[in-house]
Parts: structure tokens; sequence; C-alpha cells
């Protein structure tokens, strides 16, 4: 088992490493963590840990929703709690202090997954929160182990790496009594996005918040969560083709100038999606997510068969669809799930007879909970 400092680092990897170098809690963090760190962690003895262990649940996440470019994003989740990641932080008394470890990491639909993932805590998504959330509490005299359980596979555009990171600070925060305000857990997140994707919360705040989040700023930071009626029955059909879309390719594909009319229009578009969730309109939340006219344009020819597979989704009956976060998974919008088989089998046909890829769907609904404790281990 690798231990390693529970420090932050720059670039995430995928090679496993060996490494058991321990060095001193000292984290490379971005000011914007830094403020809400020393907040957050008080400046006396270390918190007491409230349980040997927990497991912690993160959803898959739908980023953009269309016109919301890296300021809107929603949680999704099914029944089983299969589409999302899972983490258990223990208390490790055979590390150093201060320090976090990757004990280990299992994807169970997909066991080849598990050996592309880093165990280096360093270079791992779920490492890297976890050292966060330790910074941010304030603990020095106790290590963590953590262990990995991946529901959602790489580069699909369903927030993976963000699932991974707010299921481990969720934890670990869990761990200790559960201090975290909610921004300092998004934040403790956003240190691991920063290393793989960017900083840019989308995925990251409804992984850990739960339902529509709407990202106002970074300076100062701000969040605001969107609630809809609970009556609004919203489901998703995911359909994720056989292809890896990475996030830098698809970022390197945007326009690198907007005209003013399509600003307008997509302003209006991302503005009427919010008005539609507060008042729980799926007709409107799904054309509103048909309706990116900057973002979608450039990223749906990088996906085979995507045009094709939108399409299809819309003459079925769905309300909207668009690429989930850069893709290549595609996602569609409707009322109820009554639909959801047929839109999903016309969705999975279209991309293999169009963009020759298999694909696989799920039919998820919308998750309002976010990241959550499902066990916990009591101290003996």
């Amino acid at each position: 088992m690798a231990a390693a400092a529970a420090t932050v680092p720059s670039p995430a990897t995928s090679f496993p490493s060996t490494t058991r170098k321990a060095t001193v809690l000292s984290l490379r963090v971005s000011r914007r963590f830094k403020v809400a760190a020393s907040a957050a962690a008080s400046p006396g003895p270390d918190p007491s840990p409230a349980f040997k262990s927990v497991t912690a649940f993160a959803p898959a996440t739908v980023a953009n929703l269309g016109p919301g470019f890296d300021f809107l994003g929603c949680a999704v989740a099914d029944a089983s709690l299969s589409l999302g990641d899972t983490v258990t932080a223990t208390l490790d008394p055979s590390l150093p202090p201060g320090t976090v470890a990757i004990a280990g990491i299992t994807s169970p639909s997909r066991p080849h997954l598990a050996d592309r993932l880093s165990r280096d805590p360093l270079r791992n998504c779920a490492g890297i929160a976890a050292a966060a959330a330790l910074q941010a509490l304030g603990v020095r005299s106790h290590a963590v182990s953590l262990r990995l359980a991946k529901g959602l596979p790489l580069g699909s555009g369903l927030g993976s790496s963000a699932a991974s990171a707010a299921a481990a600070a969720k934890a670990v925060d869990a761990l200790f009594g559960s201090l975290l305000y909610r921004d300092d857990l998004v934040l403790a997140g956003l240190e691991s996005e920063k290393a793989v994707s960017g900083f840019h919360a989308d995925n990251i705040a409804p992984a850990i918040l739960g339902g529509f989040v709407l990202v106002r700023s970074y300076e100062p930071f701000h969040l605001m969560p969107l609630p809809c009626p609970p009556a609004l029955r919203l489901h998703f059909v995911l359909v994720t083709p056989d292809f890896e879309a990475p996030t830098s390719k698809m970022r390197a594909a945007l326009p690198k100038h907007v005209a003013i009319k399509h600003h307008v229009r997509n302003s209006s578009q991302a503005a009427a999606l919010v008005a539609a969730v507060l008042q729980g309109d799926a007709g409107v939340i799904g054309s509103a997510m048909s309706s990116d006219g900057i973002v979608e344009p450039t990223r749906a020819p990088l996906i085979p068969g995507m045009v094709a597979v939108k399409a299809a989704a819309l003459e079925a009956g769905a309300l909207g669809c668009t690429i989930s976060g850069a893709g290549p998974t595609a996602v569609a919008v409707i009322e109820g799930a009554e639909k959801g088989e047929e839109i999903a089998r016309r969705m999975v046909d279209a991309f293999l007879s169009v963009g020759k890829l298999k694909a696989t769907a799920t039919i998820a609904q919308l998750d309002r909970a976010g990241a959550r404790v499902i066990s916990t281990s009591s101290l003996e």
C-alpha cells in the first residue's frame, strides 16, 4: 500500500505508483482554498475522529446542461446507486500522521478500469480531495487510507473525477464529525478537479450538493443551488458510446471568439433554463438544454454519430437532448420514465448506425441529495 504526503500536486496521471515516501502536511493549493481552509480549521487541537471508517457515495453529474457552459450542472443517479463513485475513508495508525494513502481501487462493472487509476494519492482524484479536506479540517495527528469503488467510466462526460473527489471529501469530513461547511467541501473537491480538468465547479458542486447548481463566481466563491418543485419528475436518458472524449481535447475545440448574437442567444437560453428549473417546467428545461449554439456545435462533430443521436432522441419524444459535459455521453431529458426505454433504444441505435459505436444506456433521475454517507464503522 502506497503512503504518500497529503500534498495536492499538479497534473494527475493514471499510472500506478509504488512510492512509500511520506512528508509533512504541506498543501500547495489555490488561494481560494487557503482562505476557506484557514476559516474552517481551528488553530487549536485536531478534531477528534467520530468514526473508525466512513463510506460515502457521490452521484454522476451532467455539466453545462447545454447553454450553461462551466456554470450550470446537476446531479443524476439511479436507484441502485451504481451511477456514481463510492469511497471508504478509514483511520490508519500505520501511516505517518497527516497523510493519505490509497489502500485499494475496484471497478465492479469495468474491472479493467481499476488498473488505469493511480494509487499514488497525489495523482488520484480521491486522494487529492481527501488531502485537501484534511487540511480544511486541521487534521495533523491522524492518517487516512482510502478505498475507491469506481462506478463511472473515465472520460465519459458524467463527472467521473468529480464523483471520486466528492465522495472522498465527504467521507473524510464525516470521519471527523462533519465539521466542514458546504463551500469547503466543494473547494476541497475543486483542488482535485483543477488537477485533471481545470478549475470549474459545474461537476463537483452538484456532486456534493445534489440537484441543480449555478456557479455564480469564484472571486468571491458563490454557489447558488436551484431548488425545483418536488413534484417535478425529471428523468435523464444517458447514452454513453464506446468512445473516450478527454476533457482537454474537447476544450481545445472550443471557439476562441463568439459573435455577440450567439452570446445573447445562449445567455437567454441559460436564463430560461434556470427559470424553468425553479418553476418546474420540464418542457422549457428540455428545449433550453437543446439550444446551445456555441459549445455543442463545435464538440458534436468530434463524437461520431452525436448529431444523429440528438435527432433520434427528439424524434422519439425527448423534451431535449445535448452533450453531457465534455462528452461523449448524450443526455436526453424526459418527464417521468415511461418513454425512457424507447428513447434510449433509438439513441443507442443511432450511435451504432451512424457513428459505428456501441453504446450503453442508463435511465436516471435527478439526484437531490448529492454526496452522502451510506455506512459507518464505530470507534473501538
